[in-house]
């Protein structure tokens, strides 16, 4: 039996890496920086922002940087952000068995629109992310989300997730952790940091998750 079942948004249900990248270039641009190769600013997709960007241009620029990516991803996320092919039919199949909840590092000024907008608003009993004015630490955004379903740490509700700090705020909660391959980690970073399971294609999920 499953209590419920936890999702990372970027990279597990969302193919937002056109997005997130464009944004990152557009950003950079605006501060007077070089455009990266968009293969180089893959890694930086899923994440918190701040530290990314505190590698990209410093920690004394980060937050100027942040500020001019959201200005842009606030109209590029809904424009170019889709829905990984098979997760609709994820999602179907598994609320039909346990409720659902969103867990991601992106703000909740974003996943909302995003969901709204992708039609996947209507299959979760909670969504949870962090205010554009904090840096919240993933594990706390996964307490929360199991908080909002009345479970507790320790539940039978498995995070699924494409990096490392997935399976270290599941592992944190006392859950299990399934990565995906279709994400922006990759296996070597999932077996790493410990998931309990890796699959390559959504309809792997079920067996695993459930």
């Amino acid at each position: 039996m499953t209590d419920a079942v936890l999702f990372d948004l970027d990279g597990v249900l969302l193919d937002s890496a056109r997005a997130i990248i464009g944004c990152i270039n557009d950003a950079l641009e605006a501060l007077g920086e070089p455009r990266r190769p968009p293969a180089d600013l893959r890694r930086f997709v899923g994440p918190p922002l701040a530290d990314g960007f505190a590698e990209l241009v410093g920690p004394q620029r980060a937050g100027e940087l942040v500020s001019a990516y959201r200005t842009r991803y606030a109209t590029a996320s809904l424009e170019h952000t889709t829905v990984f092919p098979g997760m609709v039919e994820v999602l179907e199949a598994f609320g039909a068995r346990a409720p659902l909840a969103v867990a991601t590092s992106k703000p909740l000024a974003y996943t909302k629109p995003l969901c709204d907008h992708l039609g996947l608003t209507p299959y979760f009993a909670a969504v949870e992310g962090p205010s554009l004015a904090e840096i919240e630490p993933k594990t706390v955004t996964v307490r929360r989300a199991l908080d909002a379903l009345g479970l507790a740490p320790g539940a039978r509700a498995p995070m699924i997730g494409d990096r490392l700090h997935d399976v270290e705020a599941a592992h944190a909660n006392g859950l299990r952790c399934v990565g995906v391959l279709w994400g922006f980690g990759t296996e070597e970073e999932l077996r790493a940091a410990g998931a309990d399971a890796i699959v390559a294609e959504p309809s792997e999920l079920s067996a695993v998750a459930l």
